[in-house]
């Protein structure tokens, strides 16, 4: 019986997978927005920073990189990028709950009924970071010339995703 030996890039590896050295590298800048229920208005700009604070938090305890937050009234804006093991609708999932609680546990904003069911996520080059990062600072100046649901038709129209008119009204 003849052994065969193993190379030393053939080591056992847990997971099952044989190789060398590879490590995971991504770069995937997301804009991330959704907004209140009903899009009612209730974020209020005292407290606002709070919630996005908590948000920052939320991020980097996923080792995600927060570049901007900001919103209105009745939407967020998100501009991150997610850590590879971090599952998009995970981490959605995770701040509206988390976030949702806080806000009703610390009485944030009053009027706060929760956050809408669904949820953009968009996806750039890193070349259009600086971009957004103004776009999403200013969030309130550009709101007083435009509606969220404007807005946010404009996107999914950019980004060629078809929706249905029932379910953004």
């Amino acid at each position: 019986m003849k052994l065969i030996e193993k190379r030393p890039e053939q080591k056992n590896n847990p997971n099952g997978i044989e190789g060398g050295c590879m490590s995971t590298y991504t770069q995937i800048l997301y804009q991330l927005v959704f907004s209140t229920k009903n899009r009612e208005k209730v974020i209020t700009e005292e407290k606002e920073n709070e919630l996005f604070s908590y948000i920052w938090g939320i991020l980097k305890n996923k080792n995600c990189h927060l570049y901007q937050i900001n919103g209105t009234s009745n939407h967020i804006h998100i501009l991150t990028s997610i850590h590879p093991s971090v599952a998009l609708a995970d981490l959605i999932k995770d701040i509206k709950v988390s976030t949702n609680l806080k806000i009703k546990e610390e009485n944030l904003f009053p009027n706060f009924k929760g956050w809408q069911s669904g949820y953009g996520a968009f996806t750039y080059s890193i070349e259009a970071k600086d971009n957004l990062i103004e776009y999403v600072k200013n969030q309130k100046r550009h709101h007083q010339k435009t509606t969220f649901l404007d807005e946010y038709k404009k996107l999914l129209k950019d980004f060629l995703i078809e929706y249905d008119e029932k379910y953004l009204e």
